[in-house]
C-alpha cells in the first residue's frame, strides 16, 4: 500500500485548488503531521473541514484518524515517513530538528521515576557485575554504556559480542548481578524470551527502551524510557545518550572514594602505555 506522500503525488494534478492547499500545507508540514487534528489542519491549511474529509477520503483514507493511525505505526516501527530532499537541507530542518530534541530531552526528564532511577544505580554500585546486552540500534548505546560505566567500575560487560551466544555467558548469572537491556525499536525477538528468562531466574534486570516498549515493562524490575522521535526518516538517541550520561554521572558520584582513584589509575595506564592523544 503506498504511504501518505506518495499517494498525495500521484493524485495531486487530479485535486481541486482546495484540496491542492491542503496537500501543499501537508507536504511543507509532513514532518509533525500527526500532531494535527482534521479541525486544526482545515484551519492551518485555509480550507473547511468538509475539503479535509473530501481529501483524504479521494487518497484511500475512510476517516482521517485512520491516516494518522497509519503515521503512527510507521514512525514507531522505524520506517520512513517521507522521501522528501528537503528534509535534509535548509535552515527548516535545523529549527525542526532543535525542537524536537529539545521536546525528546524535556519528555525522559520530566517522566522519570526518581525512585526507580535511585534504586537502578544502587543496584549498579552494589552488583558483582553488570551486564549490559544490546542489538541492532541497542548495540552502539550499549558499548557506549559500558565505556561509561568501567571508568568508575569493574566487571562490566556488552553481550552478545560478534560471532557469541549467549547461553553460555547467562548462565551463572545469579541475583547477585544486574543486566541492563537496552532494548530500543525495532527489537530482534529474542529479547523478550530472554528478558523472560532472566526473570524466572531471579536475576535483576533494567530496562532501557523508548517509551512506547511497554509489553517489556513488566520483565523488567526497573525500567528508564527516552523518546526517539525525530523529524526525518531516522529515529534519534539524543536523548537516549543523554540518559546513559546521566547514568554514568550518578554510579560515579555514589562511589566518588573507589570511582576516583580508578578513573585516575585508568588515565595514568593510558599514558604509560601511550593509548591516547595528549588533551
Amino acid at each position: 500500500m503506498e504511504q501518505l506522500d506518495e499517494r498525495l503525488k500521484a493524485q495531486y494534478a487530479s485535486l481541486s485548488p482546495q484540496e491542492q492547499r491542503v496537500a501543499d500545507f501537508i507536504v511543507d508540514h509532513f514532518d509533525d503531521l500527526i500532531s494535527y487534528n482534521s479541525a486544526e489542519l482545515a484551519q492551518l491549511s485555509g480550507v473547511s473541514k468538509a475539503t479535509v474529509s473530501r481529501l483524504f477520503k479521494r487518497l484511500g483514507y475512510e476517516k482521517y484518524r485512520d491516516m494518522r493511525d497509519e503515521l503512527r505505526t510507521l514512525r514507531q516501527s522505524g520506517m520512513p515517513l517521507t522521501d522528501h530532499r528537503e528534509a535534509v537541507q535548509g535552515n527548516t530542518l535545523l529549527a525542526r530538528h532543535y525542537k524536537q530534541e529539545m521536546a525528546n530531552l524535556t519528555q525522559w526528564v520530566n517522566a522519570l521515576d526518581a525512585r526507580q532511577f535511585a534504586e537502578a544505580i544502587n543496584a549498579l554500585v552494589k552488583a558483582r557485575r553488570v551486564v549490559i546486552i544490546g542489538m541492532r540500534n541497542s548495540w552502539p548505546l550499549a558499548l557506549h554504556l559500558r565505556q561509561q560505566l568501567l571508568q568508575a567500575r569493574g566487571q562490566v560487560v556488552v553481550l552478545p559480542q560478534p560471532g557469541q551466544s549467549l547461553s553460555e555467558e547467562l548462565v551463572d548469572l545469579s541475583a547477585e548481578d544486574i543486566v541492563v537491556v537496552m532494548a530500543f525499536r525495532r527489537r530482534p525477538r529474542i529479547i523478550r524470551p530472554l528478558m523472560q528468562q532472566l526473570q524466572q531466574r531471579g536475576v535483576p534486570q533494567l530496562l532501557i527502551c523508548e517509551p512506547q516498549a511497554h509489553s517489556l515493562f513488566p520483565l523488567a524490575r526497573w525500567r528508564l524510557c527516552a523518546p526517539l522521535d525525530s523529524v526525518s526518516a531516522f529515529d534519534s538517541y539524543a536523548s537516549a545518550n543523554s540518559l546513559i550520561n546521566l547514568l554514568a554521572n550518578a554510579l560515579l558520584h555514589e562511589i566518588l572514594d573507589s570511582g576516583r582513584p580508578r578513573i585516575h589509575d585508568i588515565a595514568t595506564l593510558y599514558q604509560q602505555l601511550d593509548e591516547l592523544e595528549q588533551r
